[in-house]
């Protein structure tokens, strides 16, 4: 909703993945650039596209774990503060994802429309700010169409989305199009976005926090890989869990610590009994941001080599505790980390032999690894940090309002 400048761009953020009561980690990174935009001097507040529709595994379960997850979803506050932000959840029902997803725009949209004009009476934004076309920037042109839309890009609208079908390639495409701007998290992504309809795209990279330089060089313990991630098949746990068997005589007390829940960990837990390697990896479950962050930055070296990786938070994050990264070559994301700096290396997907070879060089070399880890902190330092973030993206606000 136009209205007289301040000096202080007033956005809108809507999304469809954002943090909780239910799940604190969703979305945790759009709400990281919402804070980050905050702080570097646009006022915000937040509209989540809160879907009452339990997810499909705890209608698996059985109707007890689907009224469970009913009654978590319609408990969930409409208004919370999250770290002195404003944010507001639009409850909305919707069809099942798997062959519907792409219309979830038009049903979020009018309880959406009904929250701006809401929100628009006790603060009068001038801009939206939408996470992913579909359905968050579907449903706000539906909804909202005479006000500036900024779209950000993360992957899933043009690595999936687009592709299912031709009514997901259509409603990326009118989401895409009705973008003042787009902002993609690399420059595979912005390349695809432009691909898919969008017109003019930046590049703003989402961030870490810098822990103190002495926390960062601190490790205890046996050395240990780590991955932050949610389990499932693309992110290629197994091919670590590979790599660790090779592993096993020459580094006899290395371990494996996974940070994440998922569908995959049944599978993931019987591999590593397969692999004689269980006793030296550890589940950890899903943690607080937060705890996870922690927990990885305690780590030797963060092993991720995942497939459709359109950027990748979590490698920045222990890159920034001094925690060295290796990703998969080809990927969006882990190219333009490791273009950006050193103390991130690059192995061709599924190629555990390679990965192999990796992890061994560096476990089997302290003075390569130290240099690595001291890298990998001055990449993110110079490249990926929250308040660059924020920057960024209050210059394409005000390039949007400009």
């Amino acid at each position: 909703m136009s209205g007289s400048r301040t000096g202080r761009p007033r956005v809108a953020v809507v999304a469809e993945f954002y943090p909780s009561r239910r799940d604190p980690v969703l979305g945790i990174w759009a709400h990281r650039q919402a804070l980050a935009a905050r702080d570097a001097g646009a006022e915000v507040q937040v509209l989540v596209l809160h879907r009452l529709v339990p997810p499909r595994a705890s209608l698996a379960a059985g109707a007890g774990g689907a009224a469970g997850a009913l009654a978590a979803l319609v408990r969930q506050p409409r208004r919370q503060t999250l770290d002195d932000l404003p944010v507001h959840y639009v409850p909305y029902i919707s069809p099942p994802r798997d062959r519907f997803y792409a219309s979830w725009g038009a049903w979020a949209a009018p309880p959406l429309a009904r929250a701006l004009r809401r929100l628009a009476r006790s603060f009068p934004f001038e801009l939206i700010h939408a996470h992913n076309a579909v359905p968050a920037a579907d449903a706000v042109r539906r909804a909202h169409p005479r006000t500036p839309l900024i779209v950000s890009v993360h992957g899933g609208d043009v690595l999936y989305t687009a592709g299912r079908d031709r009514a997901g390639a259509e409603a990326v495409a009118r989401g895409l199009g009705a973008a003042q701007l787009v902002l993609a998290n690399s420059e595979g992504i912005a390349e695809l976005a432009r691909t898919h309809g969008a017109g003019e795209t930046r590049v703003v990279h989402l961030g870490a926090e810098l822990p103190p330089a002495q926390r960062a060089a601190r490790r205890d313990g046996p050395p240990t890989l780590v991955t932050v991630a949610h389990l499932i098949a693309r992110k290629r746990h197994g091919d670590v869990l590979r790599a660790m068997a090779v592993l096993a005589q020459r580094h006899p007390t290395l371990r494996y610590a996974i940070i994440g829940e998922g569908p995959e960990r049944i599978a993931l837990e019987g591999l590593a009994a397969r692999l004689d390697v269980a006793g030296r990896v550890d589940f950890l479950g899903q943690l607080e941001p937060a705890e996870a962050v922690e927990r990885a930055q305690r780590c030797t070296l963060f092993v991720m080599p995942s497939t459709d990786e359109a950027f990748g938070v979590a490698y920045v994050e222990a890159m920034a505790g001094g925690v060295p990264a290796i990703g998969c070559r080809g990927e969006p994301g882990p190219e333009e980390i490791a273009a950006a700096g050193d103390g991130f290396l690059l192995v061709p997907p599924g190629d555990i032999e390679r990965l192999t070879q990796r992890i061994d060089e560096l476990l089997s070399d302290p003075q390569r690894l130290r240099e690595a880890a001291q890298r990998a902190r001055a990449t993110v330092a110079a490249n990926f940090t929250w308040e660059r973030c924020g920057e960024q993206t209050l210059a394409a606000y005000e390039h949007v309002l400009g």
